[in-house]
């Protein structure tokens, strides 16, 4: 008979009907279900709203630990309320993955300022109000002609935008958002910065980057379990592309579908060696975050940057995602599940 080594709750957002009727094997995560109970981890699924909170806390508080997948916006529900009870929850010995203070320091856009002097990095801004913006983020721009806004938090796009110069109209700009189905605008620079304003409000920054000409060649999500690549996918986007003429709802417009690789996959060994052997290791130093607190699932976005001399490809983060990594590559649940045994061993509470 297999060791029972402890209990975890797998958390995700869902009404009082959904929490109702969840069992392991009718959701999504029916792989990494398979995959704990498979290393004798009694797994239960923990859908939470706020309309159910009290009894998710509940829940929570009677197994060793919690795996969480909630998008920090979501049809206009954020995750304040759940991120208190998920603290209170790690305060009386759960743990937590990914802990919502680890979502603040990788999670948020400001990550992208802070770890600006390693290798995938580049030329980044923060500013932490609108009076900064509207003071620096003008001569950012004309410098580049062409730069990226990110709201601090945001998903799908919302809050990210490409923010272009027209030199033959002055004092204007064109404007896209990430989201699907935008289009570019064309609008005072003023008026465009004033609609920024809500982001201080909300999220604290806004951080700047120079837009990447590469983007047409695709993005590569770098999935990562812990402090070890699990994955790779890569796909052909358009976000920040201006749609073509038939529409931004037009098949032309949408997004290829993100091919997923396994770690060994030969065409990214380079950014795997950078990713463990550097990258992983000197954020982890600059944002004080230890291997016990990383994300058991996290993943980090690249865009190709500038080729090197000798023609070798180079990367650009523009993007931590930990708060809800999913899909993900097929090799990813089971280094999940290993990830929470060997946490599970580490913490077991006592009594």
């Amino acid at each position: 008979m297999t060791e029972a080594i402890g209990r975890l709750a797998l958390l995700w957002r869902g009404d009082r009907e959904a929490r109702a009727n969840a069992t392991p094997a009718n959701n999504r995560y029916v792989r990494i279900f398979e995959e704990l109970a498979a290393r004798g981890i009694r797994a239960d699924p923990a859908v939470y709203s706020e309309e159910t909170e009290d009894e998710v806390r509940a829940q929570l508080l009677g197994v060793d630990g919690v795996l969480v997948w909630v998008n920090p916006q979501d049809n206009g529900r954020n995750r304040h309320r759940l991120d208190a009870m998920l603290r209170d929850v790690a305060s009386h010995g759960v743990w937590v993955s990914a802990h919502p203070d680890v979502i603040l320091k990788m999670g948020a856009k400001e990550v992208l300022h802070r770890t600006k002097h390693l290798g995938w990095g580049t030329d980044t801004h923060l500013y932490r109000s609108a009076e900064a913006l509207r003071a620096e983020f003008p001569r950012s721009l004309q410098v580049d002609g062409s730069r990226v806004l990110k709201r601090n938090r945001g998903d799908g796009g919302q809050g990210t935008w490409k923010v272009e110069l027209l030199p033959e109209r002055r004092g204007t700009v064109r404007v896209l958002e990430a989201r699907r189905g935008s289009v570019p605008e064309d609008i005072p620079l003023a008026d465009f910065l004033a609609r920024c304003d809500a982001y201080f409000a909300e999220d604290g920054c806004v951080v700047d980057q120079p837009f990447q000409p590469r983007l047409p060649d695709g993005m590569i999500r770098c999935y990562v379990g812990a402090d070890r690549v699990v994955g790779f996918g890569h796909q052909l986007i358009k976000a920040l592309i201006p749609p073509p003429p038939e529409g931004p709802d037009s098949p032309a417009a949408q997004p290829g579908p993100r091919i997923m690789h396994p770690a060994s996959a030969p065409q990214f060994q380079r950014l795997r060696a950078l990713m463990e052997g550097e990258w992983t290791p000197r954020m982890m130093e600059t944002l004080g975050i230890g291997r016990e607190e990383l994300p058991i699932i996290w993943d980090a976005d690249f865009l190709y940057g500038p080729r090197g001399p000798d023609g070798e490809d180079t990367y650009v983060l523009c993007e931590i995602n930990v708060s809800c990594v999913f899909a993900i590559p097929d090799q990813a649940p089971a280094a999940i599940a290993r990830l929470a045994e060997e946490r599970l061993r580490s913490s077991r509470r006592p009594g």
